[in-house]
């Protein structure tokens, strides 16, 4: 994948999968520090110990369609490549969550894309699930949540809301330049 957002999607869809209802997407830049934190986290049926240990393992799935599972291994890579790391929490009937830190000036670090995009398309193809989006970028923060929005009808128009919300709240935290 071109886009870190992406990865992200990439994992809330296991997230739905796993059955979760709430899901909590962040997105934390550091310039300062170099570095840039993003984690998808969900409340779904969590993983067991040996699931656990080898879910960064691509040629692990526990899809019966098909015998490769990539999303988690190249969510993993693309932290690594930035010369980040990548952590991975799962208990069984808790849920999940994976974070991917990587390295801002690292060569290798994929853009960050569109956050805005990624949670409208989560928001409009899953209107039963609450999402959660904590964004924060040197020293700045905001936090946008479907269940406590108060125009949230779940309809097509929400999804454009939110996504028109989310974006207008990174530029403002961004001065209107892209994130990194």
């Amino acid at each position: 994948m071109r886009e870190i957002a992406l990865h992200m999607a990439d994992i809330a869809e296991n997230s739905l999968a796993a059955g979760a209802a709430r899901i909590k997407l962040s997105v934390m830049i550091d310039r300062a520090a170099d570095r840039l934190i993003t984690a998808v986290e969900d409340n779904g049926r969590g993983m067991d110990a040996d699931t656990l240990y080898r879910c960064t393992d691509p040629f692990m799935t526990t899809r019966t369609a098909r015998r490769v599972g990539l999303g988690i291994a190249l969510f993993k890579l693309s932290a690594e490549q930035s010369g980040g790391s990548f952590t991975i929490r799962s208990e069984q009937g808790r849920g999940t969550r994976a974070e991917a830190a990587y390295i801002i000036s690292g060569i290798d670090r994929a853009p960050l894309g569109s956050i805005a995009d990624t949670m409208a398309a989560l928001i409009a193809a899953n209107p039963e699930t609450d999402f959660t989006l904590e964004y924060a970028a040197d020293g700045k923060a905001f936090a946008f949540a479907t269940d406590t929005t108060p125009y949230n009808d779940r309809t097509p128009a929400f999804a454009a809301a939110a996504k028109k919300e989310i974006q207008q709240r990174i530029d403002e935290i961004n001065g209107g330049a892209e994130p990194i």
